[in-house]
């Protein structure tokens, strides 16, 4: 059985009469990079503040760390560190001043400093002081104060928001290191669907406070229908063979022809389909298999046309 490093079981929020979450269940599995996707008031921000400690659940229960949050408070965060929105920094004291401030509230050793300098690539600049930092940097350190304990659970919440392109680079360079080099399980929310579809093993998609999607990447892409894209000339004859083949709806879009029969779509079908136009004299200049983007994938499932913040 999968190690679970943070569970969320029916957990349900209301504020009044707005339900934000609605019976949710969440697996987050050790050693993953969940993506936590959702519309603009899907109730995100609600469970990441429910998973921290910050909002007690209405009902239901979250563990952490085969720990209940609610019995077992102090036990259960121990091995979380987090990092939301801006971190809040002191811009008088140095980085690494501003890391020993945390290191001697957590009374942990001071060797962690360093340590954790080095997993965020900030130990060249850790002396100078915080407000020479441009955003990027502060969001590093930020980082660097969230892994100072050594935690199990890593929550990020926007961790490339307002970044530059360069910074966004290296804080998912970092990101997706972090599993292997610290063991850290992490839980990020983005409104960037690319972002998750770079760095996320695994996503959960909400809507309306309700889980539509909660698993792998991979899975999640199988549920959508494969496409077979064709470019062949002439299209009429292709077409044809396409017909006789038993595909009876072959879609044009411009000078392609795209197959979307579920289940029929197939690497070995594809080749046979090859074959068949060859021999029927087509010209094939593209033929490949396609699956839905998390763009479309989230689109799909949601009935959503603008971003997943």
């Amino acid at each position: 059985m999968t190690d679970t490093v943070l569970s969320l079981h029916q957990v349900t929020q209301r504020y009044g009469k707005l339900t934000a979450l609605d019976a949710v269940d969440l697996a987050i599995p050790a050693g993953a990079i969940y993506g936590f996707l959702g519309p603009n008031g899907a109730g995100k921000t609600t469970a990441i503040r429910c998973a921290m400690g910050l909002l007690r659940p209405q009902a239901g229960r979250i563990e952490i760390g085969g720990h209940d949050l609610t019995r077992n408070r102090r036990q259960a965060l121990a091995s979380v560190g987090a990092v939301i929105e801006t971190p809040a920094l002191f811009p008088n004291l140095t980085g690494r001043e501003n890391l020993d401030v945390t290191r001697r509230m957590l009374g942990i050793a001071p060797a962690l400093i360093d340590r954790a300098l080095e997993l965020v690539d900030m130990r060249e600049a850790a002396d100078r002081r915080v407000g020479q930092y441009s955003l990027g940097m502060k969001q590093r350190m930020g980082l660097a104060r969230a892994l100072l304990a050594e935690p199990r659970l890593l929550i990020l919440d926007e961790p490339t928001n307002g970044l530059d392109p360069a910074g966004i680079r290296d804080m998912r360079s970092l990101i997706r290191a972090l599993p292997e080099r610290t063991g850290a399980t992490i839980f990020m929310s983005s409104h960037l669907l690319s972002e998750i579809e770079q760095l996320a093993t695994h996503v959960g998609l909400l809507q309306h406070g309700r889980v539509l999607f909660d698993g792998t990447l991979d899975a999640l892409s199988r549920q959508q229908t494969p496409r077979l894209i064709i470019t062949a000339d002439p299209v009429a004859q292709a077409e044809q063979v396409l017909r006789s083949a038993g595909f009876a709806d072959p879609i044009h879009e411009g000078e392609r022809l795209v197959l979307t029969d579920p289940g029929a779509i197939t690497p070995e079908r594809a080749a046979s389909l090859n074959a068949a136009l060859h021999e029927a004299g087509c010209r094939v200049s593209e033929l490949r298999l396609e699956r839905a983007d998390l763009e479309t994938t989230f689109m799909t499932l949601t009935g959503h046309t603008g971003d997943a913040a």
